[in-house]
């Protein structure tokens, strides 16, 4: 009977088959070769350590292996590792090389060479010495502890530190029992989608303009999404009547940059306390602000009925996967269930984020990011100002983007245009809710986040060159 050797490593498996040890190790060695599962260049064993693995003499690994660098599978050098031979250049007749895996397709399109879409910020300008710095303060100061299963609602150490952030700097309402640290903004926003699905809820209120993924993640969980009126004064409230739950960017809707009037935030809050609805609020960049005061957490005016949800992807990077939520107390124990009783977000980026928000990193990273953004925000529109003086831009008080009106049916041609400048850009009917009753409006959403700062006079040379 054939016996399985674990052997020459753990995604290595062999079957010796055949009248002798050496015999069927040898051809074990070859067809692990010649289908692949061994790939050009693989270091195997020592023959003392293969032999070692075996149970068997050291010769009999050894003569194997002569064997088969004798045949061209294997190649080996005095004073180096036995290795697997690519056989792609030179095969012994009659081999067959094993299959190569296929060449990538070519992308439909070259890679942009500007990027002016909104949603991610400058990823080059991202504090890594402060970040390193933070990793080891956090992780000579955390208890062995901290590296196991932990709360599923996330380290308690982030969770005590965005309490006190997030009190001091958005007007948030925190305890540290009711945040709940998630992989990312969808990712809580699944959470919720699961938690209203068990609650019955059939609808959900959203904003006429938004992103379709946060929609889809919705209806994904179960609840249809439904869009409210829009105009000057941003989303309006005023239509909300048996929906479960309303997500809404009351600080600078998105994509349309203007806050939710203070009136309506009221008629909000009020239609939560009546109903019992939710209200899920996207604090996606409210530390980016520049010709205004900062707005204040819409969850500031009742705790009970506004989950406020907050992210690292726009101050810090969205490759960190970390945003969390602040739940009414009633909400914890659900969200918990729905993360399935688990804490799903790497304990080393939990505790890093901890102990860069308490120690001060974050405020003076956020402060430099500011006044980087708020100077690519001011060449635009000096930029706009000197090429397309007609055309009207709005939104740029806040945020990391701005809206730029263009003439009515003018929009589809100019993002067909940057296309064939390398200009990645998105305009206004991509964030479009299909159900929306608003009139359409032609515009641009330009981003002034993502490009690093030696491609941002490049970026808006493009930009110029395909305004109408």
């Amino acid at each position: 009977m054939p016996k399985p050797w674990a052997t020459l490593g753990i995604d290595l498996h062999l079957e010796p088959t055949g009248p002798g040890l050496r015999r069927g190790l040898t051809d074990a060695l070859r067809e692990a070769v010649r289908t692949g599962r061994l790939a050009p260049g693989t270091r195997l064993p020592s023959s003392r350590s293969l032999a070692a693995d075996l149970g068997i003499a050291r010769n009999t690994v050894a003569e194997a292996y002569a064997e088969l660098v004798a045949e061209g599978w294997l190649t080996a050098r005095q004073g180096s590792a036995t290795r697997v031979a690519d056989r792609t250049v030179s095969a012994p007749t009659g081999a067959t090389a094993p299959p190569r895996a296929p060449a990538p397709s070519r992308p439909e399109r070259p890679r942009p060479a500007y990027d002016l879409v909104p949603g991610t910020p400058d990823l080059a300008a991202f504090p890594r010495t402060e970040w390193l710095k933070a990793a080891r303060r956090a992780f000579l100061a955390a208890p062995h502890r901290a590296l196991g299963y932990g709360d599923p609602r996330g380290r308690p150490e982030l969770r005590t530190a965005l309490a006190g952030y997030l009190s001091r700097a958005r007007g948030v309402r925190a305890d540290p029992e009711h945040i709940v640290v998630c992989a990312g903004f969808v990712h809580g926003l699944q959470l919720l989608g699961t938690v209203l699905r068990g609650r019955g809820v059939q609808t959900v209120a959203v904003e006429s303009y938004g992103l379709v993924p946060h929609w889809k993640q919705l209806t994904a969980a179960g609840p249809a999404t439904v869009p409210l009126p829009f105009d000057e004064l941003g989303t309006d409230p005023g239509a909300l009547t048996h929906e479960g739950a309303v997500l809404l960017t009351p600080a600078h809707q998105f994509p349309m940059g203007v806050p939710l009037h203070r009136d309506r935030r009221a008629t909000v809050v009020d239609w939560a306390r009546r109903t019992g609805g939710l209200v899920l609020e996207d604090d996606y960049d409210g530390e980016f602000r520049y010709d205004r005061q900062p707005v204040g957490a819409l969850q500031g005016l009742d705790p009970g009925h506004v989950v406020y949800l907050g992210t690292a992807s726009k101050s810090l990077a969205p490759g960190l996967r970390l945003a969390w939520m602040v739940l009414p107390p009633p909400l914890v124990a659900e969200v918990t269930a729905a993360k399935g009783g688990v804490d799903t977000c790497g304990t080393p980026d939990q505790l890093t984020l901890a102990e860069f928000l308490t120690s001060g990193a974050y405020d003076r990273h956020v402060r430099a990011a500011r006044l980087r953004y708020r100077r690519r925000r001011d060449a635009l529109v000096r930029a706009l100002a000197d090429h397309a003086p007609h055309l009207q831009v709005t939104g740029i008080a806040a945020g990391l983007h701005a809206v730029l009106r263009l003439p009515p049916g003018a929009e589809q041609s100019v993002v067909q245009a940057a296309t064939w400048q390398g200009l990645a850009l998105h305009g206004l009917t991509f964030y479009r809710h299909e159900a929306a009753t608003v009139e359409p409006l032609d515009a641009l959403v330009v981003g002034y986040g993502t490009p690093p700062d030696h491609a941002w006079a490049g970026a808006l040379e493009a930009l110029c060159r395909v305004l109408p």
